[in-house]
């Protein structure tokens, strides 16, 4: 290693080149701070290199190749369609090519210097950058931690790129599996079985945990999982693994205590995101953290050194760039002196699968749990004509309200178009809306989301496409 003799000053120094920790970077550098962003890895971090992006090409994909059927139904015609995850992948790969490119010169073009190598405090106003066999120096005013989470798998699992995966890694393969086991409660879960079995994969779905969904988008899963010939399996925990020279067999434990095995061609489960904080230095500091090890911020992101801030999975909440995207300009902007705050209230919570869902606020049980007089409306999507003409039929809107104020407190979808219309219910919520503010619009006819207005609609049984709804008073 060769140490630098000479310690650069920077102003603010950015350590993770992730959706977090870019944004940071160019906000705080469109704010006049010069801008110092630390990456040992490639820009875009996870998200953009192995997560997210990889995973919603695959969704994409799924869900044109599910329309092909329609298409044909409706004149378009072509011969056989087959999906070839060989040229998928090359696709894959150019786009994140291009993604992360397009950050990069975003980043130049703001003047925000990159610095390759790792990062780690050395005192709370200096830090050093190993990069291969060089060392550098760098005193800082302000620093922002944007290293993102590390994902962490149960003991005894022997993981191989070929059958036994990790959630990342399925995405990198070039054949459908024939027989997919998945073990997993989460998202990605939920979009790798939905992925496969529309692909063609004869998929097992293993429940580890009970789904956060609100009952009824739940029990509307449930129905498409069935509908798709996907087996579920509730309530087990895994035991064992065994990749054997033709199959993979998992050892389960039912919630019964009964021992089941299931076999498959490929195995795939998601793992639990921790913070990464080892070799960052941060024991050199006195920085607080939680109880479960995430850096403990206040709502602008400031940690107990006022001059270091923290964003992303190194925080407590969830594991979402929409999260580390936020709070790293709300970062920025504080350190420039506005007032700022990050809520995760209304955090929308979305599942790119077939039908798509998508959540915000509390579900009917979180509101009644919490003492409200809750009214609900639930509007099935088979009633909107646009869904009609599209053939996507399936899943219905929700929407969950206090049936004193009117006010909304939570909306769920299941259906096409749901991850984009939950900005409407996002939006609405913020802004504390009764049902009136979300009746007074004016909506785009034929559209998707005449499905929100007529679930509104629905809580005192003015909607045209539902049916009648008996009088109930609220409980």
């Amino acid at each position: 290693m060769v140490v630098g003799e000479i310690t650069e000053d920077k102003d603010i120094v950015v350590i993770g080149g992730g959706p977090g920790g870019y944004h940071a970077a160019i906000r705080a550098a469109s704010l006049g701070r010069q801008v110092t962003l630390i990456e040992r890895e490639d820009i875009g971090g996870t998200c953009l290199n192995i997560g997210c992006i990889p995973s919603k090409v695959f969704t994409h994909f799924a869900r044109e190749f599910k329309k092909t059927k329609h298409l044909k139904e409706m004149g378009m015609e072509f011969g056989e369609v087959v999906a070839n995850l060989s040229s998928l992948q090359h696709y894959k790969k150019k786009k994140i090519t291009q993604l992360r490119s397009g950050v990069e010169s975003l980043c130049k073009a703001n003047k925000v210097e990159i610095v390759r190598g790792s990062a780690s405090f050395l005192s709370e106003s200096r830090i050093g950058v190993e990069n291969g066999h060089e060392f550098s120096l760098f005193n800082f005013k302000d620093a922002i931690v944007a290293t993102g989470g590390d994902l962490h798998y149960p003991d005894g699992i022997d993981f191989n790129a070929d059958r036994v995966l990790k959630e990342r890694q399925i995405f990198e393969l070039e054949e459908i599996p024939e027989e997919l086991i998945v073990y997993g409660a989460d998202y990605i879960s939920l979009e790798i079985t939905s992925v496969f079995s529309t692909l063609g994969s004869l998929v097992t779905l293993i429940l580890n945990e009970e789904l956060l969904f609100d009952s009824s988008i739940s029990k509307e899963l449930f129905r498409q999982l069935k509908k798709q010939k996907i087996n579920v399996i509730k309530s087990s925990t895994i035991k064992t693994v065994s990749d054997t020279e033709e199959k993979v067999i998992v050892g389960l434990n039912k919630a019964n205590g009964e021992m089941v095995s299931i076999e498959g061609s490929h195995f795939v489960m998601s793992g639990k995101v921790k913070p990464n904080l080892s070799d960052l230095g941060l024991d050199r500091l006195r920085v607080e953290l939680t109880e479960d090890d995430y850096i403990q911020t206040d709502r602008e992101g400031r940690t107990s050194i006022p001059h270091i801030w923290a964003i992303g999975d190194v925080t407590k909440g969830p594991s979402l760039a929409v999260k580390a995207i936020k709070q790293g300009k709300a970062a920025a902007e504080a350190m420039a002196g506005r007032s700022v705050e990050v809520d995760l209230q209304f955090l929308p919570a979305v599942v790119q699968m077939s039908p798509p869902i998508a959540c915000a606020g509390m579900t009917e049980e979180e509101a009644r749990q919490a003492g409200y007089s809750v009214a609900v409306s639930e509007n099935f999507v088979r009633g909107n004509g646009y869904a009609q003409l599209a053939d996507e039929k399936d899943g219905s809107v929700k929407v969950v309200s206090d049936s004193e104020t009117d006010m909304i407190l939570g909306i769920h979808m299941m259906g096409m178009g749901a991850a984009e219309l939950i900005t409407s219910g996002v939006l609405g919520l913020e802004m504390a809306a009764r049902d009136e503010d979300f009746r007074f619009p004016l909506y785009h006819h034929p559209s998707m989301s005449e499905s929100l207005l007529e679930a509104v609609e629905g809580l005192k049984g003015d909607a045209v496409h539902m049916p009648p709804r008996k009088e109930e008073l609220a409980r």
